[in-house]
């Protein structure tokens, strides 16, 4: 291992004697940069407050490149000739909900909320610039896709990684004690497609390693969030039809208490959820052969599905129930989109039938 770590309460710094050969977006940086230390540093985001903080680590006389951050939680994956540092900075909570059910939550509220994992990428080699640049791409490019994969609710999406950060560093090529012409020394050859998956994969697990971290996990309680809808506008929904029925602050509790009973049965889950990734796909026309400006008008499988989780929930006499909150679309379900709009009405007609059938 060709560097160490120095922590402090203020910031960790990443130290090679040796020098790094560093592409990096940090906020003090130049791009292309040869360093003796790395800073992460609690700062505000801005250049003279981080310079100001690396220097803290008597510094002054070495070269660095600094990044501002709000949190020094980090931990490391070594793997060979790999060294991957995952930064991490979190607001949001998983809280229960019910016995059955948890929501994510976060003090700052979701417009000020941010979830950031960030990475310093060391390879034991002499990397040159041009190759440097490349796997900062890569990097970039497999976080991106990564996170995409795990299709997050969009709330959450709107809050992750809006102020990561990214270093790649090498090992600098020798130069026998002469002054070192980055452009034009000898670096090591790298055989980039193996190099490429192994950076990808190693990305991919410190990803997957910072939302077990933090315990972030997504459920249903987060997707129907993510669509605008709260519980109790859905409670709003299924009274709006109620007929012969005084609507009482007991009736629409019972409402709302049979809503997260039906929330916590993995089969409505399941078709809830079936319904939300196809909404997805046909709005970002992930699908070839649907296009939903042309086609949505032919989707029945809203109805299919609704008709399915009214069933799960309190059998063949909510099928009729369905079909009324389908067609009038009560409440916050008629402003919903074209698969959406079904599924809840599945919802809350199932549960508007099993509390009067209690």
């Amino acid at each position: 291992m060709k560097f160490n770590v120095i922590e402090k309460d203020y910031g960790i710094c990443i130290n090679n004697s040796n020098h790094f050969l560093a592409f990096s977006d940090f906020t003090v940086s130049d791009g292309i940069d040869i360093i003796e230390n790395v800073n992460i540093l609690k700062a505000k985001d801005d250049f003279r407050a981080t310079a100001k903080r690396a220097q803290a680590f008597n510094q002054s006389q070495s070269s660095y490149i600094a990044q501002a951050t709000d949190s020094l939680d980090y931990f490391t994956n070594a793997y060979d000739d790999i060294t991957i540092f995952t930064f991490m900075a979190n607001d949001v909570v998983i809280e229960d909900f019910t016995d059955e059910l948890k929501v994510a939550n976060s003090p700052k509220g979701f417009v000020d909320a941010r979830i950031d994992f960030s990475h310093v990428v060391y390879l034991d080699k002499a990397i040159s610039p041009k190759d440097l640049l490349k796997i900062f791409k890569l990097i970039t490019g497999v976080k991106d896709r990564v996170l995409a994969d795990m299709a997050l609710p969009l709330h959450i999406r709107n809050i992750l990684n809006t102020n990561d950060f990214l270093a790649v560093l090498g090992n600098l090529p020798q130069n026998d004690g002469e002054s070192l012409d980055i452009n034009n020394a000898e670096y090591d050859d790298i055989d980039f497609d193996e190099l490429k998956v192994r950076i990808s994969e190693a990305i991919e697990i410190s990803l997957e390693d910072a939302f077990r971290y933090y315990g972030l996990t997504f459920g249903i309680l987060d997707y129907i969030v993510s669509q605008g809808i709260q519980i109790g506008d859905l409670v709003d929904a299924g009274m709006e039809l109620v007929e012969g029925a005084e609507i009482t602050e007991e009736l629409r509790d019972k409402m709302k208490e049979q809503i997260l009973r039906s929330l916590s049965d993995v089969n409505v889950v399941a078709l809830l959820a079936a319904a939300m990734r196809t909404e997805q796909d046909l709005n970002g026309r992930g699908i070839r052969e649907i296009d939903s400006k042309e086609g949505a008008s032919g989707i029945y499988a809203d109805k299919i599905l609704g008709l399915a989780i009214s069933n799960q929930i309190a059998g063949t006499k909510a099928a009729f129930n369905f079909k009324i909150y389908d067609e009038a679309k009560p409440g916050i379900i008629w402003g919903l989109q074209p698969v959406l709009d079904g599924i809840f009405a599945g919802l809350v007609a199932g549960c508007v039938t099993k509390i009067f059938e209690e």
